[in-house]
């Protein structure tokens, strides 16, 4: 039986924004037929993928305004999440929204209420779901290797940072919150899904002691363009950050789950490398990731203790984690596939839009928290 066409329109189609192009595949049935951006001149490339026909903006609304559009992608600052996916399923579209969902619990709040008025179909893009390392883990626990959990630790090792974050508006609280926002909300959205429950109680410590050193480019000066580049090492040896940084580059929060599971997260956006590592303890055992993914270059693996032992590097068993096609090791590609199943109909295997404004409001109280006093803060549940 033929599918029905999906046409698709994408805001904020720069950067994190070209992950609408997985969705551009003619040969089922869907296509990507309007993008909008503040900087159209770097949008060539949708011309490009998705032939002369495609519009291409600097005004969201005149996307939204084409009856052709069934869905939209918003990839667009996190401050503006909340404006652009209430416009959105206002206009009867279905919506993929980046994450994080808004950058405060009342805007996301907001959203979920639209999405039940509506009826829209609201998809938000928690990727890190679908990651072959946490799949593996998952299975895991599901299948009782290390009996019940009763912790989980992350540790966010951020090299990038210099590149990404602090030279462009993540580096200011009035536009992303915080970075436990902009990068936590994957990881406790991890956490929870580990775990198997929400955080209740929540409290954080940090600070900003390195980009607030460093120099920066005057407000009137061009911001540069991002170059990912291993180079730019150590953060001292480079320049050109953002005018106003606000946002803390290292961060620690405690965070206890509903169901007793104890949790923390540390990120560092100072670290030489690059990776996320999980360990989850249980009643019965733990295990441990070694590299977010696999590359062409270096394997990533999970690793299993399950009995009493001395220090053993590898534990008492190693499972290696192929390498899969597409970014965030294999994992956008799933994220967008999962989204169309939706629209199409299906039943989502990702983050449900509840489970993102959960990761959100975490995020939103332990930031609080550690700008404060460093103390305890209830993470409030969403309004009935």
């Amino acid at each position: 039986m033929p599918v029905k066409p999906l046409h698709f329109g994408v805001i904020g189609a720069d950067r994190r924004g070209r992950i609408s192009l997985l969705a551009h595949r003619p040969e089922d049935g869907m296509h990507v037929v309007a993008a909008c951006s503040l900087t159209p001149e770097r949008l060539g490339n949708y011309r490009e993928k998705c032939g002369p026909d495609v519009l291409l903006t600097a005004d969201y609304r005149e996307l939204l305004a084409r009856a052709d559009v069934d869905a939209v992608f918003i990839c667009s600052p996190d401050h503006l999440h909340e404006e652009h996916a209430i416009a959105a399923m206002e206009a009867g579209k279905g919506v993929f929204l980046e994450k994080p969902m808004a950058i405060t619990i009342a805007g996301c709040d907001r959203i979920l209420e639209c999405a039940e008025r509506t009826g829209a179909k609201l998809y938000v893009g928690h990727n890190m779901r679908f990651a072959p390392v946490i799949q593996k883990m998952k299975r895991l626990v599901e299948e009782g290797a290390i009996g019940e959990v009763q912790a989980v630790w992350c540790r966010h090792f951020i090299s990038y940072g210099g590149d990404a974050y602090f030279r462009d508006w993540h580096s200011e609280q009035r536009y992303s919150n915080g970075l436990l926002l902009q990068k936590g909300a994957h990881d406790i959205d991890v956490i929870h899904w580990l775990a198997g429950a929400t955080t209740r109680a929540v409290s954080g410590m940090g600070k900003l002691s390195v980009y607030n050193t460093l120099p920066r480019r005057k407000p009137e000066e061009p911001q540069p363009t991002v170059e990912f580049d291993r180079s730019h090492w150590p953060p001292s040896a480079t320049s050109q950050y953002s005018p106003r940084i606000d946002v803390e580059d290292h961060s620690m929060l405690l965070m206890q789950l509903e169901n007793g599971v104890q949790a923390s997260y540390l990120q560092c956006h100072y670290a030489p490398d690059d990776q996320r590592n999980y360990t989850v303890i249980g009643t019965a055992g733990r295990i441990e990731n070694f590299g977010d993914h696999s590359t062409g270059e270096r394997e990533a693996s999970v690793h299993l203790w399950n009995r009493r032992t001395g220090y053993a590097r590898d534990g008492h068993e190693v499972f290696i984690i192929p390498f899969s096609e597409g970014e965030h090791g294999g994992s956008d590609p799933t994220l967008i596939a999962d989204f169309v199943r939706v629209l199409r109909g299906g039943i989502s295997a990702g983050a449900t839009p509840l489970d993102a404004r959960n990761a959100v409001a975490v995020g939103c109280c332990g930031t609080e928290s550690l700008r404060q006093d460093g103390g305890l803060r209830a993470v409030p549940a969403r309004p009935a």
